[in-house]
């Protein structure tokens, strides 16, 4: 097989990196996945899968092996609501799986490595108002990222800058914003916001509710960027020349109670929203794309309104099938009943 076409795509069990293994096969790569998890909303993509704790050494040798390029996507992650309540858990975890999979890279003699960073990065002092201006690359120092995730983050950031000045590995970073799409996590508390609004708004249509709730006033400001654009946008990173940090992400920022008029649109109804206390996060973030068009020639090309219509038909599609099986439930426990 061509030099360069075997790839491992760590955390493939998970939302993008299971994208992100499909996306690869069909451009001719030989794909390993590694995860804790097989992909939870179908079937993997990939060649081989292995289910491996990447916290473990001996399991990131295990992982690196016999491959030419690393997609390093796996991560103890969530919401908002799951980043602000496990500091400890996520700075831990997180900084074992990274140090041991960059290190077990450099020993199996990995070409390149591809590390997925995040817009938590950003200093939390560069975000406090929801008319931000955009984010660009080195507005990443000084540091101060809001919470243990973003500082975990920006520290491996630097050790892959490391690694590449002092072993030669040819390290790529990417900077996430907000990624959503179909087959990731709608529910149980680690979703993000695009997949609990839709999964709120889709239960509200399906019941008859007239009401969601929104954490905070719902001014909060992000940008949001399809799956689709995102493994695009990591496929041409991987490829490129290019070693500093690059955003990657839509610069076309919306509030949350904007998000929440989307998705109630594309689901075809109408909801009042009330908003109530919980994690916000910081109060506005966008992409700053300027070094990403010049870099890659590209950008993402996906609309909102067209991604959060594919992510709120797939979801509703979950929710009339949990509905559903609670009913089933409900008649079978009726029916045993003396």
């Amino acid at each position: 097989m061509e030099i360069g076409k075997r790839v491992l795509v760590t955390g493939a069990g998970g939302f993008i990196g299971s994208h992100l293994a499909g996306f690869l096969k069909k451009r001719g790569y030989w794909v390993r996945g590694v995860d804790l998890k097989y992909p939870e909303f179908g079937e993997t993509e990939a060649d081989e899968f292995e289910i491996l704790d990447l916290r473990r050494w001996d399991n990131c040798l295990q992982a690196t092996r016999n491959v030419d390029h690393v997609y390093a996507l796996a991560a103890d992650m969530g919401g908002m609501g799951f980043i602000s309540a496990n500091h400890a858990q996520i700075l831990h975890n997180n900084s074992l799986i990274n140090i041991h999979t960059l290190e077990a890279a450099r020993v199996n003699g990995i070409k390149r490595y591809l590390y997925t960073s995040s817009a938590c990065v950003y200093p939390e002092f560069l975000q406090e108002d929801a008319n931000v201006t955009p984010l660009k690359e080195e507005d990443a120092y000084p540091a101060m990222p809001q919470d243990a995730y973003g500082w975990e983050k920006l520290v491996t950031e630097r050790l892959c800058n490391h690694y590449r000045e002092d072993f030669g590995l040819e390290t790529r970073t990417v900077r996430f914003h907000n990624i959503f799409g179909e087959k990731g996590t709608w529910e149980g508390g680690r979703e993000k916001a695009p997949a609990a609004l839709a999964r709120k708004i889709a239960h509200a249509k399906l019941t008859g509710a007239s009401e969601i709730d929104i954490w905070g006033d719902g001014e909060q400001t992000r940008s949001f960027c399809y799956i689709t654009d995102c493994v695009e946008g990591l496929y041409r990173l991987m490829v490129s020349d290019h070693y500093e940090p690059l955003n990657l992400g839509q610069d076309r920022m919306v509030t949350i109670n904007e998000l929440a008029d989307i998705i109630a649109s594309a689901a075809g109804i109408s909801v009042a929203k009330k908003h109530i206390d919980g994690p916000q996060g910081v109060r506005g973030r966008n992409s700053d794309n300027s070094r990403l068009r010049e870099v890659l020639g590209w950008e993402p090309e996906v609309s909102l309104e067209d991604g959060l219509k594919i992510t709120y038909d797939w979801i509703e599609e979950q929710v009339r099938a949990r509905l559903a099986g609670n009913d089933e439930d409900q008649t079978l426990s009726k029916s045993s009943n003396p």
